[in-house]
């Protein structure tokens, strides 16, 4: 579903793109910060539509269920020097989302053409002067095809999973790393191979391998994309 309205009237969009693991909420949200632009964090609709079907028991391959809460979503972002805070039916449900079983059943939503579709509208609304920054895994070949800039940001599945089994450490979670690494793949191939809207870089966007980049050096590499692009704000 492509946006209406006169391009050039519409506050510009960075879109960053790319597996989980990646970075992209990191490097997202400080780029937002920098900018004073808003941040949209795409993957968090999806945990948030997978937190309400799990609280309400619906399975992971009812599309149509799913796609009707997806509909009906009542979420909120809290952006602040924390970091983002999300609100589901009036309850903060951050650190429910940032789960691994919240991250499985969302990565099975997120392959649902009606869920997707749902979706859609809730994310384009955070288009808002002065700005955005788009975190996910479709925002500059779906969401926002006509973004400012499209940056897809990615990194070996080893360095993921141990970025992955030092969060959860960190928050005393048992985690195993094997099987870590082992479900980044899964999810790899889940989020790359399906029909709709497929984990692929943007035709014009510029790729960025974080693997042994420091969070600095992201936002570097970032920067200088955008100050050599010849595309202004």
């Amino acid at each position: 579903m492509p946006e209406t309205g006169n391009r050039e009237s519409r506050p510009p969009v960075i879109a960053i793109d790319g597996p989980g693991g990646s970075g992209k909420g990191t490097i997202s949200l400080r780029l937002a910060r920098e900018l004073g632009w808003n941040f949209l964090d795409s993957g968090a609709l999806y945990r948030l539509v997978a937190l309400a079907a799990m609280k309400r028991g619906i399975e992971p391959n009812n599309e149509a269920a799913l796609a009707e809460l997806a509909s009906v979503l009542k979420a909120q972002f809290h952006m602040n020097e924390e970091g983002t805070h999300y609100v589901l039916d009036g309850e903060d449900v951050s650190e429910q989302l940032r789960s691994e079983a919240v991250s499985a059943f969302a990565s099975h939503v997120a392959s649902q053409a009606a869920v997707r579709e749902a979706l859609v509208d809730h994310q384009r609304a955070f288009r808002q002067p002065p700005g955005l920054v788009a975190d996910g895994r479709d925002m500059g070949t779906v969401i926002f095809p006509d973004a400012a800039h499209k940056i897809f940001l990615t990194a070996s599945v080893e360095e993921r999973a141990q970025r992955r089994y030092k969060q959860l450490k960190e928050k005393g979670e048992g985690v195993n790393l094997s099987r870590l690494f082992r479900d980044i793949e899964k999810r790899d191939q889940r989020d790359m191979s399906r029909e709709i809207a497929p984990l692929v870089p943007a035709d014009d966007a510029v790729t960025i391998d974080s693997t042994r980049l420091s969070v600095d050096e992201v936002m570097r590499a970032i920067y200088e994309v955008i100050e050599i692009s010849g595309v202004s704000f």
